[in-house]
């Protein structure tokens, strides 16, 4: 299956969502090239960016349900290669 290169850019505003949120990213890891956190004290977030290599389904699955728990925002930008 053809696979596509993308950035998930994740801001975590609910630190409860933590937990729920590296169960996901562990349950794709196998897709993810690297991954890159930081915290924002000032604000009270973090900030988190998921470099993939994985079938656009894939990515859009794992978007999906990481933009369903409470106090994460995500959005997927996806590479031309």
């Amino acid at each position: 299956m053809e696979t596509r290169v993308a950035l998930l850019s994740i801001i975590v505003e609910n630190s409860v969502s933590v937990n729920p949120l590296n169960d996901l990213l562990h349950e794709y890891s196998e897709f993810i090239i690297g991954r890159m956190g930081i915290p924002y004290q000032k604000r009270g977030i973090c900030i988190i960016s998921i470099a993939l290599d994985a079938p656009q389904n894939t990515i859009s699955t794992l978007s999906g349900k990481i933009g369903k728990l409470n106090g994460i925002s995500v959005k997927t930008a996806f590479s031309k290669v």
